[in-house]
């Protein structure tokens, strides 16, 4: 990723997938079109033909009851193909499965897409107070949430630079993203080795991450764990820290022993 791709004028192929990226994130609940115009900072008509076509290959789908956008069946069946490509919960189901069991609350499986983080998947622990902070396939810029925080703080250093100044001017109306505030919480992640969230996105809900590394060393991933504020003690979460690192180290493990498929 360069600063110079960032800022150069979108085509329509780089504008319609800014709009696949932004109805990825709003799920099932989807998204009207001036909502989606709003997003991705295009006007009207422009969104207007790009969904058009969108829709017209079957990409997208306008709901009938309320107009509203979301993804379409094609989007669908190409995520089915792609998982059987790039599937990396495979590896880690087993992992975070018995992590979720242990730790008794909601952990989730994040992994990159450029800016973004994406919720690859969620267990669920036994805990009879259960946080849901994300719906699996759903995205955040980097930096919101702990997963995407603990990720972006793993990035080597020149790249990490780019992608806070990227994030800064795109998302900076999110406060947690403002330059100051975002550079002060990857600072405070990455001396103590974990991020740590506290009614960022959810009010009352904590939330801790760990990034997931491939056998180069390269953040692919993150693994981060959800509680209500009343289970989230300054020494459970030091605890938490260590069985997340732990599960990290096994799935790096299980990458390096992982068949590419063909």
């Amino acid at each position: 990723m360069t600063t110079a791709k960032q800022n150069a004028a979108p085509g329509s192929v780089e504008r319609t997938f800014e709009l696949l990226r932004i109805l990825a994130t709003a799920g099932h609940y989807g998204l009207a079109l001036t909502q989606i115009s709003e997003s991705a900072r295009l006007p009207h008509s422009t969104v207007h033909r790009l969904l058009h076509r969108l829709t017209a290959e079957r990409m997208v789908v306008q709901r009938e009851l309320n107009k509203r956008y979301v993804l379409g069946p094609l989007a669908f069946e190409l995520g089915l193909a792609a998982s059987q490509i790039y599937d990396l919960r495979q590896p880690c189901r087993p992992i975070l499965a018995q992590l979720a069991e242990e730790i008794g609350d909601t952990v989730y499986l994040s992994v990159r897409s450029g800016s973004e983080s994406v919720c690859e998947d969620r267990y669920e622990g036994p805990s009879t107070i259960r946080v849901i902070t994300l719906e699996v396939g759903s995205r955040r810029p980097l930096g919101l949430g702990a997963g995407g925080l603990a990720i972006l703080s793993a990035i080597p250093e020149e790249e990490r630079e780019q992608t806070i100044d990227y994030l800064t001017h795109r998302y900076g109306t999110y406060k947690s993203l403002q330059e100051k505030t975002l550079r002060k919480a990857i600072d405070v992640c990455r001396n103590q080795g974990f991020s740590l969230i506290r009614s960022q996105v959810t009010l009352g809900t904590t939330a801790v991450g760990v990034a997931i590394l491939d056998t180069l060393d390269n953040p692919v991933a993150a693994v981060s764990v959800a509680a209500v504020d009343s289970r989230m003690s300054d020494s459970r979460i030091t605890v938490l820290h260590r069985q997340l690192q732990s599960a990290a180290a096994c799935i790096k493990r299980a990458l390096h022993n992982f068949p590419i498929r063909s």
